[in-house]
């Protein structure tokens, strides 16, 4: 077909009807938030969860946050096993398993910062913090024990 200046163009399809759509199938997905924000009204691990409106249910997911990445960093620390018996397979395993659970914990924190709610991004990284200072403040003291002991 031609248009008024003498160019091609092709026609447009003329859409199908809206009954050859099966409406029951559609599934209407909400938009998450893809930008810092603050607020209470947040989805934090869970779907539906601490819940819109509640503050009591926003601090309980906050205090979840800190002990998660407080949690994570107290696995940092890798124990040393030393095999009994000639089985270092159990040492290792047991190793690996603690390990296992400290990329969870992490894993756990990461998500829950991507809900991208500043409050819990600061909780995440000051249960952080706190985790690394017992863990460091642990293993200092001992050192200061040992220096000091007679």
């Amino acid at each position: 077909m031609a248009n008024d200046s003498g160019n091609m163009t092709m026609p447009m399809p003329t859409p199908s009807p809206p009954s050859a759509y099966n409406t029951q199938s559609i599934v209407y997905m909400p938009m998450m938030q893809m930008s810092f924000f603050w607020g209470k009204d947040v989805v934090v691990l869970f779907s539906g969860w601490p819940g819109s409106g509640r503050l009591g249910m926003y601090i309980l997911a906050l205090a979840v946050v800190f002990l998660l990445a407080v949690a994570a960093e107290v696995f940092s620390v890798a124990p040393n096993f030393k095999p009994r018996g000639g089985r270092p397979a159990a040492g290792a395993a047991v190793y690996a398993a603690l390990y296992g659970v400290r990329m969870t914990l992490a894993y756990f924190v990461m998500l829950a910062v991507m809900s991208f709610n500043v409050g819990v991004l600061l909780v995440a990284v000051a249960g952080h913090v706190a985790g690394c200072f017992a863990v460091k403040y642990r293993a200092l003291a001992a050192v200061a024990r040992a220096v000091d002991a007679p």
